[in-house]
């Protein structure tokens, strides 16, 4: 590989190939994936995919983030996402094969417990709420609460965050089913204490699944702003 060329080229040259392509191409809907998804979408090997990987990485259009014994592949930013788009529009890829992600299960995509915090579309969308609300700040993949989201959450009824435990007070934790991230840390178990203790949502037997009752379905919606 010649990497003696202008930035542009070797980005160019990275997502010429037609493998890479449509692991980019899969990649736009902000989800994240495995690199065994990614060669799923991209009708190739894992090894292959690996390879390929490896060279988006390193022309910075991917990040990687590890969670549990998984890695995940991610746009690297915006920009890249919006240069893809701009691509797209003159050059359409076919829809990749894109293989469901998470569980088959619609009660544990919708709603489940992630240890001791809540996930599943539900809470995607409320991390989501939140931080386009201001309430949580994103910073180089760190997350941390705005002095008007500590107002809110008190307004809330939800526990704040202890600085002084060991536990970090707020972090993103990426969802299974949605590969987006949803509030874990401290935050995230006072949230799922919240919602138990008002019966917004309780547990299923043998599951992680949570059933949200009527109320909580209101509730929910007013605090994404909905």
């Amino acid at each position: 590989m010649d990497d003696t060329g202008p930035p542009l080229s070797r980005i160019a040259a990275a997502i010429g190939d037609p493998a890479r392509a449509l692991m980019l191409a899969a990649l736009m809907d902000g989800r994240s994936r495995t690199a065994g998804e990614l060669a799923r979408c991209a009708s190739i090997a894992p090894p292959t995919a690996s390879g390929h990987l490896a060279r988006l990485v390193d022309a910075g259009l991917l990040a990687v983030e590890r969670q549990g014994r998984h890695r995940y592949h991610r746009l690297a930013s915006a920009q890249v996402s919006q240069a893809l788009e701009a691509l797209m529009a003159i050059a359409p890829l076919p829809p990749p094969r894109s293989p469901q992600l998470g569980p088959r299960d619609a009660a544990l995509r919708h709603a489940r417990t992630c240890y001791d915090h809540l996930a599943g579309r539900v809470a995607v969308e409320l991390a989501e709420a939140w931080l386009a609300a201001g309430w949580i700040r994103a910073d180089d993949g760190l997350w941390r609460l705005s002095e008007a989201g500590e107002r809110e959450l008190q307004r809330l009824g939800i526990a704040a965050p202890d600085p002084a435990a060991r536990r970090p007070p707020l972090r993103p934790c990426l969802d299974w089913s949605e590969r987006r991230p949803h509030i874990g840390g401290q935050l995230g178990a006072a949230l799922l204490d919240r919602l138990l203790a008002d019966a917004w949502v309780r547990r299923q037997r043998q599951s992680r699944a949570l059933s949200i009752s009527a109320e909580g379905e209101r509730g929910l919606r007013r605090w994404r702003g909905g």
